[in-house]
């Protein structure tokens, strides 16, 4: 156990005594504690396996490369349709975990396997996302836009193309990208 991550537990009060038994199940398999983006992160010769984190309604181990893993018990979830890699599982109560000990040490194995096999997560190329209609439309009305969307780098284009999409509402779509426009003429990305 590493000591820069105990506050972690100390601080989730609902749902401390489930990550608590999570932080030694996944511990018993062997993997190293660390500490990232303020969530204890377990890592095998130094590399990303899972983290433990906590929502409102539940607390879960995240597999960083978990879209790769057997499934054979779906129990595996993927947060949005957007996360490529990564996969949950799920709990609600401490009896959960104690109930899914075996699955969970099975997964966190084959995890570990993933990694050591070098095996890496194929991931959607740019071109490969949906340009939302209201954005098509302005890229064909204004060249200088959409030389400009071209000439980001991928990551920046589909940062964009996953906010424009997001909304359900075309009012929407079309504000966000109102929004944007002059920040991608001037190349650059959402974060910028």
């Amino acid at each position: 156990m590493n000591p820069e991550v105990d506050f972690y537990f100390d601080e989730a009060e609902k749902w401390q005594s489930a990550i608590e038994k999570l932080r030694i199940i996944i511990l018993d398999c062997g993997l190293t504690e660390e500490l990232k983006w303020g969530s204890p992160t377990y890592t095998y010769q130094g590399n990303n396996i899972l983290l433990i984190h906590v929502f409102k309604e539940y607390c879960a181990v995240l597999f960083f490369k978990g879209s790769l893993l057997q499934d054979t018990h779906g129990v595996l979830v993927q947060q949005t349709k957007n996360v490529q890699a990564a996969r949950q599982i799920r709990f609600t109560n401490i009896q959960e975990v104690i109930e899914s000990e075996t699955l969970l040490k099975t997964h966190i194995y084959e995890a570990l396997e993933v990694e050591k096999a070098g095996l890496q997560v194929v991931f959607k190329k740019t071109e490969e996302f949906a340009i939302p209609e209201e954005f098509q439309n302005k890229l064909d009305e204004i060249p200088d836009l959409k030389s400009a969307f071209d000439s980001l780098t991928p990551g920046r284009q589909r940062g964009y193309l996953l906010h424009f999409s997001a909304p359900k509402q075309s009012k929407t779509r079309e504000s966000r990208i109102q929004k944007y426009m002059e920040q991608i003429l001037r190349g650059k990305g959402l974060d910028d």
